[in-house]
């Protein structure tokens, strides 16, 4: 009965899970620690800058887990996940707004002051409730889940797939861009949300409360992972792989395709949405280029760059693209880091078309097989009885 109960966790609790989630752990603990406790004079001291830094890596970690799971076990390549992203990310930074009060440059105890700047008189009705963290934290996972239900809803029954549906949901988050960008759509136009004081009275740009933030980010990378692990070692997860290696055979044997997408769609995008309420109180801005085509597309290399399929190798290589876009773009090649980047995925498409994890678990898969497979046919034949 227990064992049966707990199955589909101690799945996806394998070797590599394990490593993957002991390194996140550790490190949630390491930096706060590093920051907080170790004085500015030392070696090991972590600044303040790198814990936002690092937070905000953690936070497109988290994105690149919601984008392998459709992509990596269902084959739905999304173009628009930025949009996900980027929805769970203004709901915050509406909670964020309505806590700056009178604090901020028009000293209006209601409207921000974008709205005072442009002669409104009252808050808009979908800014209601906002002022309340539990009604935001779940405007951040309802938003960009209705969305994602809705666009799948229609673009899987009509069996959308492929290339198409990619420049489908590459259209969603561009019109999404446009909308956000007019000031009378009431999320602060071109300049986005900002200015922004506290979370839950803790002053934002404080370093415990950076440190805070950090811990929960990697913890909700950790739960993630979980998550999407729990999916895919399950039978939805075999189903998932189904529809991805032969959609039409697996609608032929009876299974509801549409369905399928349709959750794992959803759930994806709660996550992402998730991800963008952690990232902006780091950040500190929350705009609509976060809606821009071009970021979706960046997030998908992501993917590709540390392995399709893997979970914990999607999170890795959103780390890794990161890191390596704030040291190229630092500096004098800070120009060129687009054909950098670009140059990164067709060299790792060509050489480890796997990915960086990918590549490495198969090599280790065929060490394995043939280490056993020398094993066996080192075994000598018994000599009969004489």
């Amino acid at each position: 009965m227990t064992h049966a109960a707990t199955h589909p966790l101690i799945r996806s609790l394998d070797r590599g899970a394990v490593l993957f989630v002991a390194a996140m752990a550790t490190i949630a603990v390491a930096v706060p620690v590093l920051n907080l406790a170790v004085p500015p004079t030392s070696a090991l001291h972590v600044s303040t800058y790198l814990v936002a830094l690092f937070g905000k890596y953690a936070c497109y970690a988290l994105l690149a887990l919601s984008i392998d799971l459709i992509w990596g076990y269902c084959g739905i390549l999304s173009l628009g996940h930025g949009a996900f992203f980027a929805l769970g990310g203004y709901a915050m930074g509406m909670y964020l707004m309505r806590q700056i009060g009178t604090r901020g440059v028009y000293a209006n105890p209601i409207l921000p002051d974008f709205m005072v700047f442009l002669n409104w008189h009252e808050l808009p009705f979908a800014w209601y409730g906002f002022q309340h963290f539990a009604y935001a934290a779940l405007m951040v996972v309802l938003v960009p889940g209705a969305l994602a239900f809705v666009f799948g809803w229609f673009a899987f029954r009509s069996r959308v797939t492929g290339v198409y549906l990619s420049i489908i949901t590459q259209a969603l988050t561009y019109a999404l861009m446009l909308g956000f960008f007019r000031n009378n759509f009431g999320f602060g136009g071109n300049n986005g949300l900002t200015d922004f004081k506290d979370i839950l009275g803790f002053k934002v740009e404080a370093e415990t409360t950076r440190a805070a933030l950090f811990s929960i980010s990697c913890l909700a990378v950790i739960l993630g992972f979980f998550v999407c692990r729990t999916v895919v070692s399950s039978k939805l997860g075999k189903v998932l792989i189904a529809i991805r290696d032969a959609e039409a055979r697996t609608r032929f044997l009876g299974y509801r395709v549409e369905s399928y997408k349709l959750f794992v769609f959803t759930l994806s995008a709660c996550i992402a949405g998730i991800a963008g309420a952690l990232y902006v109180p780091q950040v500190g801005i929350i705009n609509p280029s976060e809606f821009a085509p071009g970021n979706s597309i960046e997030e998908v290399i992501w993917v590709a760059i540390g392995g399709r399929g893997t979970l914990a190798g999607a999170a890795i290589g959103a780390v890794l693209v990161n890191y390596a876009k704030t040291y190229f773009t630092s500096g004098i090649l800070a120009p060129y880091w687009l054909y950098i980047l670009g140059g990164l995925f067709i060299a790792v498409t060509v050489l480890l078309p796997r990915g960086i994890v990918g590549s490495l678990l198969h090599w280790t898969a065929l060490r394995r097989d043939r280490a056993s497979a020398a094993a066996e046919e080192g075994v000598a034949e018994p000599l009969p009885a004489e």
